[in-house]
């Protein structure tokens, strides 16, 4: 079974944990980590935004990634939130195995 690590950013710590504890809750992740403060700067709208966000990992099966991306896109306060997928190429395999076990 492939595994995957889902990048997410929100736009503050409610938000963040909200759809985290929906995503882990809905065993659409086995867990998520939240780091909260980061300094980001992107553009949007034709400027360069400089703005304080919050980053969700979430740590998923392959299979589960469209299920994850809708439900963070209906949960989330941005009109294009940052969700991106990056597989998971090794790692502790009981580690691998409990992600696999936790999700549905």
């Amino acid at each position: 079974m492939k595994t995957n690590l889902v990048y997410i950013t929100a736009g503050s710590m409610d938000e963040a944990r909200t759809i985290a504890r929906e995503l882990v809750s809905n065993r659409l992740a086995a867990c998520a980590n939240i780091i909260d403060n980061v300094n980001s700067l992107y553009w949007w709208n034709g400027e360069i935004q400089d703005d304080r966000e919050v980053i969700l990992i979430a740590k998923t099966r392959e299979s589960l990634i469209p299920e994850l991306v809708d439900k963070v896109k209906s949960m989330h306060s941005y009109e294009c939130p940052c969700i991106v997928s990056l597989p998971i190429i090794d790692g502790n395999p009981a580690f691998l195995d409990w992600i696999a076990e936790e999700t549905r």
